[in-house]
């Protein structure tokens, strides 16, 4: 049986994954993704967790499985964040340094909300059935796209950013699950 480790570790161990995977992609496209506005990164997550779901209920047809789908959330709710805080570009206008520290300024803000609500909740995520995060992960996305169509107005609900934030809390909660259990085999 592998050490059990602590939230904020697994938390470090799986993003640390997500984030090689954007600095390969980075190498590969530069910031290509700066010209895309918020509501095509949320349909972009949208896609990656209709996905899951269906991976979750169906046998897949195409050989790649729920992680890479996960990390892919975890990717497109940073650069969605990154989005928010720069706006959209015409052309790529950010390097990969720029790109890369932007991505750990957003992760880190991200962990800080993980960490609280975590303290808060006494970890109550690990209770429940992965499922439940592609479910609450898809709520947030009709929550995201209304918001967008209201023109990021809200009356008393958190705004887009505090949305992405939660939908990578979830899709990182995913990852974790899966690494305990390719620990335990």
């Amino acid at each position: 049986m592998a050490q059990q480790r602590n939230t904020n570790e697994e938390f470090d161990i799986v993003t640390a994954e997500c984030r090689a995977l954007f600095v390969d992609k980075l190498k590969d496209y530069g910031a290509a993704w700066r010209i895309l506005r918020p509501q095509s990164l949320t349909d972009q997550i949208f896609i990656k967790a209709s996905r899951i779901r269906t991976l979750e209920t169906a046998d897949a047809m195409v050989d790649e499985g729920i992680k890479s789908e996960l990390i892919g959330i975890v990717n497109y709710a940073i650069i969605g964040m990154i989005q928010l805080e720069l706006g959209y570009a015409d052309k790529e206008d950010m390097t990969a340094q720029q790109a890369t520290e932007a991505y750990d300024r957003k992760m880190e803000e991200t962990k800080a909300l993980m960490k609280a609500k975590n303290h808060d909740y006494g970890e109550a995520w690990r209770g429940m059935r992965p499922e439940s995060y592609t479910d609450l992960i898809l709520m947030k996305l009709n929550r995201t796209k209304q918001i967008e169509d209201n023109d990021g107005k809200t009356i008393v609900s958190e705004g887009i950013d505090a949305n992405y934030k939660d939908m990578l809390n979830y899709a990182v909660f995913g990852l974790i699950r899966i690494l305990e259990q390719d620990n335990e085999k």
